[in-house]
């Protein structure tokens, strides 16, 4: 079976470090950062200018990863930049990694 059928990805862009941030959901992490590369990913985020991938993790099943991004929405700014630094300290854009690049 297919790995999104079962949960989804909750992950967090930036727009530079310790910028503007934007918390999203998807199934299919590298085809959601592809169209929010291309400015269709949501009219927030691309109003700003928002699509540097900085934190990402998949979460099981679905029902839980929601529940993680609505929390995570809910957090203190400096509780979101901890998560982000704990994984990625650099604020490095993780898409290249997606993408394999």
């Amino acid at each position: 079976m297919d790995k999104a059928e079962h949960g989804g990805w909750v992950y967090i862009l930036a727009r530079r470090y310790r910028g503007e941030l934007y918390i999203g959901i998807t199934s299919d992490l590298a085809a959601r950062m592809t169209q929010h590369r291309a400015g269709e990913g949501s009219r927030y985020a691309a109003g700003r200018g928002i699509a540097r991938l900085v934190w990402a993790e998949f979460i099981e099943p679905i029902e839980t990863a929601i529940s993680h991004e609505k929390r995570l929405k809910r957090w203190r700014r400096e509780w979101k930049f901890a998560l982000i630094e704990k994984a990625n300290p650099d604020w490095r854009d993780l898409f290249d990694d997606l993408a394999g690049t």
